[in-house]
């Protein structure tokens, strides 16, 4: 299996090396070259098996070249054997054909520890192989930084330095970003937004002295082992619901795409998945782009649903490389001109190949909270805001299309973000019992600046060597 950029200019990789590189020398993302294939006869043979042996199945051809049968299993019976739910992703219903998928069962509550603990335990392999230590850098709206610290926490081959926006994620996101004690784990509130920590990211990638001086390496799910870990829970959740012989759609909660974009891997694997549809916050330049055909940034609004409050969506890049026939010369045009004008204008052809597989909808933050107290009232479930924008957006796709069964993303546990719970309903969500002193616990952080010069010394200054 072989590893290209998205911009078509950097070195054709395998796994392994793809995997530790993360971004692309070119400024692009790796992806597959060509994409294997699922029969429908091997898709109907996964109902009924663990998500452990479902998840080997569907990786093991991205990752045969790099890691062996013993070593791929190994892998991932040990990144969910802290899971608290032994289906590891289960589903419970909603309404007639409304399903939520429950991706918040795993050590740090959020979807983001399905990708994040099995990155750690390939990570953890292939450098103790090479003998060779990295330094890993991460931009975080709120899940993905304790997820990758909770990963990595310990490790004597890796430093972890997490940036997130000052005063911009939930409490419980930054606790759980900052509580950790090992010395191998540093929490960096950066003054911006997101977008500000995701463009510092890609700007120590791009400064090859200090990207080949430290031993760069990054998690985001600019990451494609990342996205890989991620198409697992849509085998899972199509089966169930009667795959390969029935359609499923699914929406999602979406944000940077790398979980969107992992259903659009699936499907290209076969999955029947007859629509993936984007939902999205105020910050809603995903579905302006699908409606209209131009990706215009306009400004981040902070949101009770912070882990969406993104305009430059990194894995979209990925959805356009397809979009676009695998063009690598047309989307470097694009992201060179997004970077320059803060926007860009997606081709005919192009747009109709998204619109062929993606629908889109927005909820307000209005609309958010009042779900919120609509699925308590009329189901019982208490949802993050995430998963609630997620849920009404879902519904108006389903009511377009009842006869296909519909499955909504929960990306994260109400008690992640409670104060947005409370006010809903009056409810403030309880940690589970393994957090319950997350609040007492010491916080260790470093407030940093938006500026390359700074960060890098510091990281110079604090990795070990």
């Amino acid at each position: 299996m072989r590893y290209v950029s998205t911009r078509g200019q950097a070195p054709v990789l395998n796994f392994g090396d793809a995997m530790l590189t993360g971004l692309a020398r070119d400024g692009g993302l790796y992806v597959p070259e060509t994409v294997p294939q699922m029969s429908q006869t091997e898709i109907a043979a996964l109902a009924g098996l663990s998500y452990e042996e479902v998840a080997f199945r569907v990786m093991k051809p991205f990752v045969s070249e790099t890691f062996s049968e013993e070593e791929l299993r190994g892998a991932i019976t040990r990144a969910y054997a802290g899971f608290g739910h032994v289906a590891r992703a289960p589903m419970v219903q909603l309404a007639p054909n409304h399903f939520l998928l429950e991706l918040f069962h795993g050590p740090t509550l959020a979807f983001k520890d399905f990708a994040m603990q099995v990155i750690g335990q390939l990570f953890q392999i292939e450098l103790e192989r090479r003998q060779q230590k990295i330094t890993i850098v991460g931009a975080t709206s709120g899940d993905t930084g304790s997820a990758a610290i909770e990963a990595f926490r310990g490790l004597d081959n890796v430093d972890v330095f997490i940036l997130f926006p000052h005063g911009r994620v939930s409490e419980v996101q930054r606790r759980q970003m900052t509580t950790p004690v090992e010395s191998n784990v540093h929490a960096l509130a950066m003054d911006g937004d997101f977008d500000d920590c995701q463009a510092k990211l890609k700007d120590m990638f791009n400064d090859f002295t200090f990207r080949d001086e430290v031993g760069l390496a990054g998690v985001n799910s600019i990451n494609f082992a990342r996205v890989l870990a991620q198409i697992v829970y849509y085998f899972t959740a199509a089966v169930s619901l009667g795959a390969p012989e029935r359609k499923i759609s699914f929406t999602v909660p979406t944000g940077n795409f790398g979980d969107i974009f992992a259903g659009f891997l699936a499907r290209e694997m076969g999955l029947p998945i007859e629509r993936l549809v984007i939902a999205t916050n105020q910050n809603d330049i995903l579905h302006r782009c699908l409606e209209r055909g131009d990706y215009t940034k306009q400004g981040v609004t902070p949101s009770i649903s912070p882990s969406m409050d993104i305009e430059v969506s990194s894995n979209f890049e990925r959805a356009l490389y397809w979009a676009y026939g695998k063009d690598g010369a047309a989307i470097a045009a694009l992201m060179d001109e997004l970077k320059t004008e803060g926007s860009f204008t997606v081709s005919q052809n192009a747009i109709g190949a998204l619109r062929a597989v993606y629908d889109s909808g927005m909820a307000s933050e209005a609309r958010t909270l009042a779900e919120i107290t609509d699925s308590l009232n009329e189901t019982g479930e208490l949802l993050c805001p995430h998963s609630a924008i997620a849920v009404s957006v879902g519904k108006q796709a389903l009511a377009r299309d009842p006869a296909t069964p519909m499955v909504t993303l929960a990306t994260a546990h109400p008690a992640k973000f409670p104060d947005a719970v409370e006010k809903a309903t009056g409810i403030r969500p309880e940690l589970p019992p393994r957090m319950a002193d997350l609040f007492d616990r010491e916080e260790r952080v470093t407030r940093v600046p938006n500026d390359l010069d700074a960060l890098e010394a510091l990281i110079r200054e604090r990795r070990r060597t």
